[in-house]
């Protein structure tokens, strides 16, 4: 990938006057700076998921200001991804807070500046207890470089604030940072989505990583009909069935499927309508899938293949139901 590629040009003189404008700039800027942090990233950042790992315990964040919320979020993402962890304001760690933290800990402490009095005001208290510190700073000559055990480059060119004043371009490359190592992390742990579950039970996707097909599937009054019912009346069985699709059986065996796409691409593809039936038109072999299967599972395969709905089939591939996209 050539620089041209993946950083968008700039005029830094430029001056975007309509909100839009003001935006596609904004972000523009933002997506420079991300595509130049992954080309930073070099032996320093293998070193600080070795350190984490090696040390198999909490993974401390801290910050101030707009970096103390982005540091909340890599601490909660982290954990979210099988890297126990916890987040201590560093204004707030001189006032008792310091006790969370342990010997068997390692530090991310992270500043743009790098010169943070409150967050340096840290690096003797983990001195102490012998915790090694990993810094994300955008000032590579700063303090807090130079205190740290290993330090990420964070730094960016400038702001994406009009007046390169607001922390905005700074504050995503850092939580950029903490992002990838938060997932090579996960990576490394050989982390599932089975792991995942267990730490998300609530919500849409944990549901899902939990859920088995076979307690969602529909497997009452399906659409069904013969490999040589006609045209018209395959179509009333569709419209009654309500799935959008009609199962083509020979007897107790799956001879096919006909969802609304392939019946528009079988009416497009034919010069005479009035003698089709549902074998004419219909997927043989359709894609099936396990009832124990979990619809996470579901999902990534109708995702992979590009349908949006699955026959639910035992391992003599007896048909036992029909998952769709949204259940």
């Amino acid at each position: 990938m050539t620089e041209s590629n993946v950083r968008p040009r700039l005029d830094p003189q430029a001056q975007p006057t309509t909100p839009r404008r003001v935006a596609a700039h904004a972000l523009a800027i933002n997506a420079a700076a991300v595509a130049q942090l992954a080309e930073r990233i070099d032996e320093r950042f293998d070193r600080a998921v070795d350190m984490i790992l090696s040390h198999n315990d909490r993974v401390v964040v801290s910050g101030i200001g707009k970096s103390g919320l982005v540091a909340r979020k890599i601490s909660a993402t982290l954990a979210s991804l099988g890297t126990p962890s916890l987040f201590v304001h560093s204004a707030d760690a001189a006032h008792g807070d310091l006790g969370m933290i342990a010997q068997s800990n390692v530090a991310i402490l992270i500043s743009a500046s790098g010169e943070t009095q409150e967050v340096l005001g840290l690096v003797p208290y983990l001195r102490s207890l012998g915790v090694p510190i990993i810094a994300i700073t955008g000032n590579l000559q700063s303090t807090l470089a130079n205190q740290a055990d290993i330090t990420l480059d964070a730094s960016i060119e400038r702001e994406a604030c009009l007046h390169n004043l607001a922390p905005t371009t700074s504050t995503l490359v850092q939580m950029a940072m903490g992002d990838a190592l938060a997932i090579a992390l996960c990576e490394a742990r050989g982390f599932q989505a089975s792991d995942f579950a267990i730490y998300h039970p609530g919500g849409k996707l944990g549901k899902r990583l939990k859920t088995l097909v076979r307690d969602a599937m529909h497997k009452t009054d399906l659409p069904i009909c013969a490999p040589d019912t006609p045209l018209k009346d395959m179509l009333s069985t569709m419209s009654d069935g309500g799935l959008g699709l009609v199962l083509v059986m020979t007897g107790q065996k799956l001879a096919g499927i006909t969802t609304d796409g392939d019946l528009r691409r079988g009416l497009e593809r034919a010069e005479e309508i009035s003698g089709l039936c549902a074998q004419d038109i219909m997927t043989p072999a359709p894609l099936t899938i396990g009832p124990d299967a979990t619809l996470y599972d579901a999902d990534l395969m109708m995702h992979d293949e590009k349908v949006t709905a699955l026959v639910v089939a035992d391992p003599a591939k007896q048909v036992l139901g029909v998952i769709q996209i949204h259940d």
